[in-house]
This record gives structure tokens, sequence and C-alpha cells, in this order.
């Protein structure tokens, strides 16, 4: 568990991060988000202990990363946006070299990198120099040294930066893979990625954390979309005040009249959906379709950027 407490930290007069908290539990795959200066690659350098917050307590796995950092540190995996690779290296030599820094016992280390190798589909470019290899196979080398140590909290910044569409998705079905083993903290740009491989998601705006929802519940709205060929008279009737619904916008079509209705964030979505197909039906109306309105990841993103997160968010 990575348990993150009202952590601040500072660059002189600066504030990069300021008094955040979130948990993650184990077996979790998390997204990180924010745009450039929000504060995520601060809040990456102190959870893998590069730096220490100024404010707050960070503890991984029951243990402070300030008062046990080694302890601490031997299991995370980290995998920076910028690689740490030798390109004069060959791959098996570079994760040999790897497992050494990260004090796995000579007698286990083949082992241990025969895993890294099969779980990464690096086992064919075992004795190849990693300079030779594509954008792609560099990115699986530096999962695969962020994992020779079977960490139980893995952090990826960027992981499927500069790949190609396959490439992309063979990274994602990696993260999938090596989330039944390790917690994964995912930090991108590239919100289709979050939208694909995360459970959950949290936005950083200019230090603070503004938005921690799962993804299912994040694009929710209280806005109803009803198909119906009951006439925007009859429907005003039966979405005024007292109904806690109201009719904001309204499309016709050929069959059927398209509304957007706002429902008070006080009912029940599903229960406001029963009532309203009731009150319809009651009126002589035909229902084509009723559903809650999703918003995807991009437009949540930019709302909360704009300061339209709900304040339920968090």
């Amino acid at each position: 568990m990575v348990r993150v407490e009202s952590v601040s930290r500072w660059y002189d007069d600066f504030c990069a991060v300021d008094d955040v908290s979130f948990t993650i539990a184990q077996g979790e795959v998390v997204g990180l988000l924010g745009h450039n200066g929000a504060g995520k690659t601060t809040i990456m350098k102190m959870l893998t202990g590069f730096l220490q917050p100024d404010k707050g307590h960070i503890t991984i796995n029951d243990l402070d990363i300030v008062d046990q950092p080694l302890y601490v540190k031997a299991g995370i995996g980290y995998l920076p946006e910028n690689l740490p690779l030798y390109p004069e290296m060959m791959v098996a030599e570079y994760l040999e070299y790897a497992a050494s820094l990260h004090g796995i016992k000579s007698a286990r280390r083949m082992q241990a990198i025969k895993v890294a190798m099969s779980q990464t589909g690096l086992i064919e470019k075992a004795t190849q120099i990693i300079g030779t290899l594509s954008r792609g196979y560099k990115q699986r080398v530096g999962v695969a040294q962020a994992i020779l140590h079977q960490p139980n909290v893995l952090i990826l910044d960027e992981p499927t930066n500069g790949l190609d569409p396959t490439q992309t998705q063979l990274m994602r079905e990696l993260i999938g893979q090596l989330s039944k083993q390790s917690t994964v903290i995912l930090s991108t740009h590239i919100l289709q990625e979050v939208d694909a491989v995360c459970d959950r998601v949290l936005i950083l705006r200019n230090g603070r954390l503004v938005v921690d929802e799962r993804l299912e519940v994040l694009g929710e709205t209280h806005t109803l979309i009803l198909k119906t060929d009951l006439k925007p008279d009859g429907v005003n009737n039966v979405t005024d005040e007292s109904q806690a619904f109201r009719l904001t916008e309204s499309i016709s079509g050929n069959k059927y009249t398209e509304y957007h209705i706002q429902v008070s964030v006080k009912r029940d979505i599903g229960d406001a959906i029963a009532q309203l197909s009731q009150s319809i039906i009651q009126s002589g109306g035909r229902i084509f379709a009723v559903y809650p309105e999703r918003h995807n990841l991009e437009t949540v993103f930019r709302e909360v950027n704009l300061g339209k997160e709900a304040d339920n968010h968090v």
C-alpha cells in the first residue's frame, strides 16, 4: 500500500506540491495526470525517495520513506521517462548489471533475468546490443530492469512515449499483466493510456490534488439523455422543479426529440431514470432511449484544468 499524507514540497519560494494526500491499495493501477508544472514529477521523485517532502509523510508497505529509505526503495520498481540504458551493452548483460544494483544475489540472478525477459518479451533479444533495438524494445528493457526484483510497487513515467500503435498495445497488455503482482502508478500525458489501463485517476493542478476518483465514476454526470416522441410541452410538464428535473436542451429529429435533462445531485440517477420514464409513458409518450450522459477523460481533464471539478471528486 502507498500512503501519502499532507505532503508538500517547495523549491525556494515556489510550492510544487501543496498538501497532497492519497492512498493506493495493493494491485491498483492509478494514473497520475496534470499539465506540465502541476507537480507530477515532484510527487514521483518523492515516492521513489529521490526527494524528501518538506512537510507530511509517505509510507510504502507501512515503511516511512524518509526513516527507512533503503528498505522502501528495495520494494519499488521505477521506469523514468528518460530510459536508464547503456546502448553499447547487450540486453542480458545490462539486466545482469541492473540485477546486481538491485541487490539480487548471484545464485538467483540468472533466474530473475529470465523471468523479467519472459514477462517483457525479450528472450529472443537477449544477446542483441541495446543501441540497435527499436524504441519499443528499448522501452521493454527499461520495464524489465524495473521488475527484476519483483517489486510490489511499480512507478512508470510515460511508458508509451514514442511508441507506435502496435508497441503501445503491447505495453498496455504488459502493464495489465504486471498489475497482477504489483501496484502500478502511471504518469502520462496521453489520456487514452489512462483510459485503457488504469482503475483510478489522480489529477493535479498547480501542485494540489483536485481529483481522486475511479474511472468508471469519473465520467458520470447528473444529466439524462432522453429520446421520446413526446412534444416539448409534455416533457416540460414532467420535468418541473418539484420533481428535481430541469430541461436544458432539446434536439428535434424525425421519429423523436432528444432532450438533455439535468437531475438534482441529491437524486439517485437510477431512481431518476425510473421516475422520468414512468412520467413520460403516463403522459402518452414513447421512449426510444434514456441514459445518463457520460464525459470522457479528455473532457473531465479539460474541465478540471478550467477549475470546474465537482466538489465530490476529492
